[in-house]
């Protein structure tokens, strides 16, 4: 047995070899290939600092910064059918839903939260595309419907954030449904008299461009967010044109009069408290989130024989 070669030199070398660096340290920015600490990117809402790309981020990451102090309340939502249709394609439907929730941490493609935002009470829904490409089934839908029965019910606008692929195939026109059901709903704000502000992300396509992301009383998008029923591949292999640059993107759409805003994610919130509370007829927010300054009393001066 060589002692120096089995024991000493594995010995130094454990003592003086560099420690591995975490790999979620740094995250490569998609359009510009910069580097960008995760703590640095999380505190401008995965926004890339260099060059302003616009990243995933997660619905609860988004009502951390969109709601006073970060602190929501979850609205329940009723759970439908797990396999109404026994789907099976590559995996059975089920632990395609087991993976998707292993991966996510949630429940479902969307989140429904009630709260507090600039001080102006609101609902808010967000779909995840991480979880299943953000896809429309009953559990959106049954989301969309609880989120506006709430908003109702408490006298709140609704802000829905999308980010979908479209409708879930694995419900098959179960899924299709949801189109008219969450139409339905907002139809009931419209009743109450009640703003639906929508704000679409990256990206919004399919059937849920074609159902409640476009019904809304103001539609925002974030910069560069790709917004289509049917994508710009399928069209130009359908028509055999090039398509024009930057079709169906958020500043595309901008221009030709289907969207009020294109907001960058970080300017977002100011948007939407001042876009609310404008269709609610509110004051104008404080900023800071400061109490308005009170007239101070009078003070009458002290007489002029006092000590």
């Amino acid at each position: 047995m060589n002692w120096i070669t089995n024991y000493v030199r594995p010995t130094i070398n454990s003592l003086f070899s560099r420690r591995d660096v975490p790999e979620n340290l740094w995250t490569k920015c998609d359009e510009c290939g910069t580097m960008l600490f995760h703590r640095e990117l999380s505190d401008n809402l995965n926004v890339c600092t260099n060059c302003g790309h616009h990243m995933a981020i997660t619905p609860r990451a988004r009502f951390h910064s969109l709601f006073d102090g970060g602190i929501f309340t979850e609205v329940a939502v009723p759970a439908p059918l797990a396999d109404p249709l026994h789907f099976r394609d590559q995996k059975k439907y089920p632990d395609r839903m087991k993976a998707a929730l292993k991966s996510t941490g949630e429940a479902e493609a969307m989140l429904v939260a009630e709260g507090e935002m600039g001080r102006t009470p609101i609902v808010a829904a967000a779909q995840d595309f991480s979880f299943m490409g953000g896809s429309m089934g009953m559990y959106v839908g049954n989301a969309i419907i609880a989120a506006a029965e709430r908003a109702v019910a408490l006298g709140r606008p609704l802000i829905l954030f999308s980010a979908a692929g479209g409708a879930r195939m694995q419900e098959g026109i179960l899924s299709l449904m949801q189109m008219p059901r969450t139409t339905v709903a907002v139809e009931m704000l419209k009743e109450a008299g009640l703003p639906y502000i929508v704000v679409l992300t990256h990206p919004t396509t399919g059937g849920v461009t074609a159902s409640y992301a476009m019904l809304g009383d103001v539609h925002i998008a974030e910069p560069n967010a790709l917004i289509c029923f049917a994508g710009p591949r399928v069209i130009e292999q359908t028509i055999r044109e090039k398509l024009p640059e930057g079709f169906q993107r958020a500043e595309y759409l901008l221009d030709h009069g289907m969207l009020d805003r294109v907001t960058p994610r970080t300017e977002m919130r100011d948007e939407l408290i001042t876009i609310t509370r404008m269709l609610m007829g509110l004051t104008p927010a404080v900023k800071g989130d400061l109490p308005a300054p009170q007239d101070a009393p009078a003070v009458e001066p002290p007489p002029a024989d006092a000590p």
